[in-house]
């Protein structure tokens, strides 16, 4: 019903930046939120910053002021800019969209296949 496609994950240093792409696709009605998680080896996963349908966003404590979130509804396509990164931004980053879509007449969450981000101190 929904297909999240996610890109941008890749090895960089610390300090530098990564921009992350999901773009959703199949017989959608819409999109309520889209958002970013991250999990680690041997921690919970988290939600990095989530971006709802009138452009309102929230943010995990850890990356504010670095990360910002965006999206584009018609192409249904949420970017995360993560800029000053560290390592322990370390993780793969699961895109999420809850929207209406297929036979579904209420909203439910879609997972993409994650994208592994390593920062190298």
């Amino acid at each position: 019903q929904v297909q999240l496609v996610e890109s941008g994950g890749g090895l960089v240093q610390a300090g530098g930046s990564l921009r992350l792409a999901c773009a959703a696709s199949g017989s959608i009605s819409s999109i309520n939120s889209m958002a970013w998680y991250r999990g680690a080896p041997g921690k919970q996963r988290e939600l990095v910053a989530v971006i709802f349908s009138g452009d309102s966003t929230n943010f995990a404590d850890s990356v504010k002021g670095r990360f910002t979130i965006s999206r584009d509804n018609a192409k249904n396509t949420v970017w995360l800019q993560m800029n000053s990164l560290k390592p322990e931004d370390t993780a793969v980053y699961y895109c999420k969209v809850v929207a209406i879509a297929g036979w579904r007449l209420y909203e439910h969450g879609y997972w993409g296949q994650g994208t592994q981000v390593t920062v190298s101190s």
